[in-house]
């Protein structure tokens, strides 16, 4: 299997997406789109879609499970860059196997990445 977050974007349609504001372009060295985030607490927002009881981020593009892709890929917030696939790096990741439970997608293992 290739990269499996190209076909996967489980945690993007599973979890809030919550992060200091001051990573969004609001603030002189932010880069996150701040029309693309809500505010959640006074210094913490999260992206659109992502604070729901069935969380989506408006970033996510295409189909959980088939095909994805992040329109903010280069832009995503720290949250974003710091969550790794099960597995990746050597480290399961159990809020990986999570997500993917979710969308009925079975958990990665060391042997199925190829990244």
């Amino acid at each position: 299997m290739a990269n499996p977050c190209i076909e996967c974007g489980a945690c993007c349609a599973s979890f809030r997406v919550s992060f200091y504001w001051g990573e969004t372009d609001a603030a002189p060295d932010g880069y996150v789109p701040a029309h693309l985030t809500q505010a959640i607490a006074p210094h913490h927002v999260a992206m659109l879609g992502t604070d729901q009881a069935r969380p989506h981020c408006i970033a996510l593009q295409g189909t959980v499970g088939e095909h994805v892709s992040c329109t903010i890929y280069p832009l995503r917030s720290s949250t974003c860059q710091e969550f790794t696939a099960s597995w990746e790096n050597g480290i399961h990741n159990p809020t990986c196997d999570r997500a993917r439970a979710n969308y009925g997608l079975a958990p990665l293992t060391p042997e199925s990445l190829h990244f």
